[in-house]
């Protein structure tokens, strides 16, 4: 099993695990696989319908049935943040096709642009690089946060503030449980099981059109994770206001096993606070 390596007072610790896994059937996930088995291709029960609750929040469950990896646990991050960024229209094209033109220079794409002059696409080229430079270096740190402690949490924020903003996504992993590469599902195939859970649930299909907005990330550690790029906010709340989607991840075991005493976490909430993106990402869109 992996052990817990992030910070110096946590180091006895076995197993890591944010919350109690709770059982499912194993036929509802037999596309998830532990990493050692063959591929093979993902079936997914129905998605949960989307539960909604007054002022304009709603929340998604997916549950996999198993132990996910702490890289697996990063992965889903950036992959859900991609994709609400491309989704709220903060982005022009999901973020790997994005980066592939940046690549190019600038998109020919008929579908993307028909016509543009010179100086027109000399600034698209420009915001284009910025926003994906902010983002690859955003992920990066992430990252690296997520190798140096656990992260229950983690907000997207579009506009406003940080305390204030327009709209907020939050991923949430308290019930996710992590061991080791050789005992854990394929990250691939939890990433498609999240993003079928997405579409199925339909979140993003009747919310408005909104202009290019700053995006801030929050993201939950350990006080003493040693993180230097991150600013520790240590009397955040989480706003109450705007529009709201949770994105809760847990883990379940078709064996119905319950782990040891000596395998569970000590994991104490208070002990964790919140830390904020030193970069605002501007939206951007072709002119």
């Amino acid at each position: 099993m992996l052990r817990e390596g992030g910070h110096s007072n946590q180091s006895d610790v076995g197993e890591q695990k944010m919350a109690a896994p709770e059982a499912t059937q194993r036929e509802a996930d037999s596309g998830l696989e532990l990493r050692d088995a063959p591929a093979v291709a993902v079936t997914v029960a129905p998605a949960p319908p989307v539960a909604s609750v007054p002022g304009g929040a709603s929340s998604v469950s997916v549950v996999f049935p198993g132990f996910v990896t702490r890289e697996g646990c990063f992965r889903f991050t950036s992959e859900f943040m991609k994709h609400v960024l491309y989704q709220r229209q903060q982005l022009p094209l999901p973020y790997e096709q994005l980066a592939c033109f940046s690549r190019r220079q600038f998109p020919k794409s008929p579908d993307v642009v028909k016509k543009i002059n010179p100086k027109d696409q000399e600034s698209n080229n420009k915001r284009c690089q910025q926003v994906l430079s902010e983002l690859e270096g955003m992920f990066q740190h992430l990252e690296n946060m997520f190798s140096l402690t656990l992260v229950p949490r983690v907000l997207i924020l579009l506009g406003g503030t940080a305390v204030s903003p327009k709209e907020l996504y939050e991923i949430n992993l308290q019930g996710i449980s992590m061991s080791s590469a050789d005992e854990s599902l394929q990250t691939g195939a939890c990433i498609r099981k999240l993003f079928r859970s997405l579409f199925l649930a339909d979140v993003f299909s009747e919310l408005q059109a909104i202009p290019t907005m700053g995006v801030v990330v929050m993201v939950q550690g350990h006080r003493n994770c040693g993180v230097n790029w991150f600013r520790p906010k240590l009397n955040y709340k989480v706003p109450a206001r705007g529009r709201k989607l949770t994105v809760s991840l847990s883990c379940s075991h078709s064996k119905n096993t319950v782990l040891s005493a000596n395998q569970e976490m000590n994991f104490n909430l208070d002990d964790y606070i919140w830390f904020q993106a030193p970069v605002t990402v501007k939206g951007f869109r072709y002119s």
